[in-house]
């Protein structure tokens, strides 16, 4: 496996913020660029990519609403929503709606076919209190994150690790898990994001065959 430098990769990247009040009507989220090898950088930390459902959670003190990467609301966990409100506070925070087994592993078609209780894997804050921190660097975002969902029974808190994203990628392929995202630390809300996808990953197998055929039911 051959790792090297990241160069210079901007991404471009304009945030829109269309909601009002306590639960945003509309929040995009961040895409990061797909690129074919993992790297090392000082400047950059590297996370599972976990291999789920993306969503948005829109959390008010009584109320949480998952929403989808299109913009629909998820109505199939309403109980993973519920579970959020405990954490008492207006927030939107990134993150992925996933299934795991015993040993921590995201487990796709579990959570397709609803067979286990899925969990919410945060890893972005992007307003608190009707602060938008969008604009913080990552790193100061990931630990108002970690403080805020410490102890909750459901809602995991995407860790990190500095610089070595070769190792990570390396554990990723060993472990036959979906892959590794890049993130810039000092940088704005999507602002220098990568994923870098496990060539071998399992899961992958059948997946596009399996999507045709429900758009062929519809």
């Amino acid at each position: 496996m051959r790792c090297r430098g990241l160069g210079h990769l901007a991404v471009p990247w304009s945030p829109e913020y269309t909601g009002s009040g306590v639960l945003p009507s509309k929040f995009r989220p961040a895409d990061p660029v797909q690129i074919p090898e993992p790297f090392d950088h000082d400047d950059f930390v590297f996370e599972l990519k976990h291999d789920g459902f993306r969503a948005v959670a829109h959390i008010a003190r009584e109320a949480c609403q998952l929403v989808s990467r299109r913009g629909n609301v998820y109505k199939a966990f309403k109980s993973l929503a519920a579970s959020l409100t405990v954490l008492s506070c207006s927030a939107v925070l990134d993150g992925e709606i996933v299934v795991l087994d015993s040993a921590g592993r995201p487990q796709f078609y579990d959570l397709l076919r609803r067979r286990v209780e899925p969990v919410f894997y945060a890893f972005d804050c992007l307003r608190l209190d009707g602060r938008d921190l969008r604009g913080l660097p990552l790193i100061e975002r990931k630990a108002t994150l970690e403080r805020l969902v410490a102890g909750h029974p459901r809602v995991l808190y995407a860790r990190h690790i500095e610089r070595d994203g070769c190792a990570l990628f390396k554990l990723v392929c060993d472990q036959d898990l979906e892959g590794v995202v890049a993130k810039r630390r000092d940088a704005a809300y999507g602002d220098d994001w990568f994923k870098i996808r496990n060539p071998s990953y399992s899961q992958y197998e059948g997946r596009r065959e399996l999507f045709e055929k429900r758009v062929r039911r519809m």
